[in-house]
């Protein structure tokens, strides 16, 4: 297993190298530059300023070159500094990252929560009216977008029902709460999100779950358990599903590049002080070492998740380990 997972770790090498030079170029692909922003704000601004400006950042520089010395900086884990408040990026980001983490964990967790045991009933009663309900289900979950069901659970439950908070992550007077009002106070912020973040990925998983499990279930070792008197329920949990996890798995692992790049959407709709809302504000104001900082971060968090799914697939089916000696 080792072994197995030193390889992997190989092979992630120029998948993330690949990626920071396509969105490093694309990056700089797009129109307008920081010191042109800049410049906007302050119509003062004289020419010379502003060439003094693209030379204190590196900008007056071929983008390859810009991108040498960026790798360089990177190889001593110096992510630069922001175009904006000239603070280091990696503190940035580590002051907002745990936030991002946390909401999708607890999103992930929701979804294997709920959508499993969802997929699991609506291929055992298949055809039935609980089957057909969660398919009306999942068709909403995949249709709805991201942005007009944070707004609408916004209106819902924070504007009409006032029952939770429509941003940030604490209260105004969280600083006077107790220990156990401060938990309580958090999670009532993060209900908004969370529920926003799992809606897509629980409508998707639940549809891969049933349909996992009923190419599952009509295979001969399963008529083989059901012939041999086991119990349905014994048929279904003990043999049945954990054949049936195997795809689900991988789809997991997978599902982390989306929740990542969703938490873009909620969190500035939210106004949650987050990775998302970090590289929103990014983008911008053009503020290159933050936004290619975050997308480095993003990119490894998605390859580990990806590794992640390779281990569990692994763990589950030791084949595949066979398989890569081979």
């Amino acid at each position: 297993m080792v072994n197995y997972i030193l390889r992997r770790l190989v092979g992630l090498i120029p998948v993330l190298f690949g990626i920071t030079v396509i969105t490093f170029f694309l990056i700089h692909l797009s129109p307008g530059k920081p010191t042109r922003l800049q410049a906007e704000m302050s119509p003062k601004i004289t020419l010379e300023a502003r060439e003094k400006l693209d030379r204190l950042y590196g900008l007056d520089k071929p983008v390859h070159v810009q991108y040498l010395q960026w790798i360089k900086r990177l190889a001593v884990f110096d992510f630069g500094k922001s175009f904006t408040d000239e603070r280091p990026v990696l503190i940035k980001i580590g002051e907002r990252i745990p936030i991002t983490i946390t909401i999708e964990l607890l999103s992930l967790f929701l979804i294997f929560l709920i959508a499993v045991p969802i997929g699991i009933m609506s291929a055992v009663k298949e055809n039935s009216l609980f089957d057909k309900s969660s398919t009306v289900f999942v068709f909403i979950g995949f249709a709805t977008p991201t942005f007009w069901l944070a707004l609408l659970a916004m209106s819902l439950f924070g504007v009409q029902l006032g029952w939770l908070p429509i941003s940030g992550i604490k209260s105004f007077d969280f600083e006077e709460l107790n220990f156990f009002q401060k938990i309580a106070d958090v999670s009532r912020h993060l209900i908004l999100p969370v529920f926003v973040s799992a809606f897509g990925g629980l409508a998707g998983i639940s549809r891969y779950m049933r349909t996992s499990m009923l190419e599952v279930m009509h295979k001969d070792f399963i008529r083989t358990a059901r012939a041999k008197g086991l119990s349905e329920k014994e048929v279904i949990y003990k043999h049945a599903l954990k054949n049936a996890l195997l795809p689900i798995v991988t789809i997991i692992g997978l599902s982390v590049p989306g929740l990542i790049g969703g938490s873009v959407i909620f969190e500035s709709i939210y106004a949650i002080p987050g990775m998302g809302k970090l590289f929103f504000d990014s983008v911008m104001a053009r503020d290159y070492p933050v936004i290619m900082g975050i997308l480095f971060v993003g990119a490894i968090l998605t390859l580990l998740g990806n590794l992640l799914a390779d281990v569990m697939y692994a763990c589950v089916d030791p084949r595949i380990r066979v398989g890569e000696k081979r």
